[in-house]
């Protein structure tokens, strides 16, 4: 089979131009072949060489007169840009690993050895950059008739592939949750079988492959292989402990591990924002910890949102994300998720709005977005009335913030100004002054004005027996 349609790049006359001046085979190979061929978009570019990967860059952007060129000379490879493409060249190899290690052995090897140590089939398809045979297929496996029928498959044995690179267990479920591929059965039993060797793996790795998995169009399909193969249980625990319904006196409450994928799907459909759809997994994660029965109320999970929130900075420092201003939204999220839900259920009053405007600041929006992605009940009715109350606050949220300015607002008297205005060191009573003109003009007692604040502040300090300097 002859694709040199789908090498139409500069870069690939050019490198098989100077591979044959070397009397080299080089090829077009991994992820840039199977995305052509699948018709997705693609700006990486791979090429393998029988030889020197670092010399066939160096003489590759010579030629295409490209200065920067990256070189990784321990592992043989070497990178440039060229017209919004990343171009990346490694001499083909193979690879042995040793039991405690996924870091292998690696010997100078041919196109064959290339392609054995790829993780799957539809990953070790090769096109020839040869002149005598440009664009021929190299598919060792059968990657293109897998590519058809949608298939996750590893070139050897699966036991051989998973247990030497753990990380390709959740490559295969990165793969299949993009792809909306299904995964050989034989490899998904033995990425069961294997799940316990990911702990060899760096979290940082993990992590990667795990937000590539929370990026895709429907995240709930990576989670539920990452369940059904025990990888889940190593990587997040918290969220198998959502899983189940408990029942005591014939009431149950939603099995959350569930509602969580539904929403983040829900999310999913409406954002791309990686940390927002974090904020979509953790929402309830603290609901196991906080779940009690009464004859009362049944089910409740009273303070999950404010534990909740307390647990993303440890989930996060395990998971080595980002323990940056991205985890505070996902931790502020968690948090304020039930304060929209709150407002629906009762008489809308500015000062709630104010409240949760100030509390919530530039992040309404995507709170917003998160609690309208939370509604799950199968009952269209119940669905219907609660978003129709979501507009309603939306509305009420864009009313008080025009009339008010309360969103990220910072009261209009600083401590700095109370200390100046009674002559006072810095002590309990300016904070209460300060605190006092907040809430006033949250609950609506004065408007968020420096004039109102400021008589207000004298008022204020004369209850404390403060009066101002003259």
């Amino acid at each position: 089979m002859n694709l040199s349609e789908h090498l139409k790049h500069p870069v690939f006359k050019v490198a098989g131009k100077i591979a044959d001046e070397k009397g080299q085979q080089a090829f077009a190979i991994g992820g840039y072949v199977r995305d052509v061929i699948l018709g997705r978009p693609v700006k990486d570019i791979d090429i393998v060489i029988e030889g020197s990967g670092i010399e066939l860059a160096k003489a590759t952007a010579a030629e295409m007169g490209v200065k920067k060129v990256a070189y990784y000379k321990n592992f043989g490879t070497a990178a440039f840009r060229f017209k919004d493409y990343d171009i990346e060249f490694v001499g083909a190899r193979k690879e042995s690993y040793q039991r405690d290690s996924r870091k292998p052995i690696v010997e100078d090897g041919t196109i064959e050895d290339d392609q054995n140590r790829r993780d799957f089939t539809i990953n070790a398809l090769a096109l020839s950059l040869n002149e005598e045979n440009f664009g021929e297929l190299v598919d060792p496996f059968g990657g293109v008739i897998d590519l058809d029928a949608g298939l996750i498959r590893t070139p050897l044995e699966p036991d051989i592939t998973y247990s030497d690179d753990p990380l390709r267990m959740m490559r295969a479920i990165r793969f299949a949750t993009q792809l909306r591929f299904t995964i050989h059965h034989d490899s998904l039993e033995s990425i069961r079988k294997n799940a316990d060797r990911i702990k060899i793996v760096s979290m940082e790795r993990i992590s990667v492959e795990l937000n590539k998995i929370i990026e895709s169009k429907r995240p709930s399909i990576g989670f539920k292989l990452l369940l059904k193969t025990n990888l889940l249980q190593h990587i997040l625990p918290e969220m198998i402990a959502l899983k189940g319904v408990d029942r005591i006196n014939g009431i149950g409450h939603k099995d959350n591990f569930y509602h969580t994928l539904e929403v983040l799907d829900n999310l999913a459909a409406t954002s791309d924002d990686l940390w927002l759809r974090w904020s979509a997994i953790l929402h309830d994660i603290a609901k196991p910890a906080t779940k009690r029965f009464d004859e009362v109320h049944g089910w409740t999970f009273h303070g999950h949102e404010d534990k909740g929130a307390r647990m993303v900075p440890k989930i996060f420092k395990r998971l080595k994300l980002p323990t940056d201003h991205r985890m505070k939204y996902v931790q502020k999220l968690v948090a304020l998720h039930l304060r929209p839900i709150a407002l629906t259920k009762e008489e809308i009053t500015d000062s709630a709005v104010r409240r949760l405007l100030f509390d919530a600041g530039d992040d309404i929006d995507d709170l917003m977005l998160l609690c309208r992605a939370d509604i799950t009940s199968k009952n269209e009715a119940k669905v219907k009335r609660y978003l129709s109350n979501y507009d309603v606050v939306k509305v009420k949220l864009v009313e008080v913030e025009e009339k008010d300015r309360i969103r990220n607002f910072q009261p209009p008297i600083s401590g700095e100004e109370i200390m100046k205005t009674f002559d006072i060191p810095p002590c309990r009573k300016v904070g209460q002054i300060k605190n006092a003109i907040k809430e006033a003009i949250l609950e609506g007692e004065i408007k968020n004005d420096r004039d109102e604040a400021y008589h207000f502040m004298i008022s204020k300090g004369g209850e404390l027996g403060l009066a101002p300097t003259k």
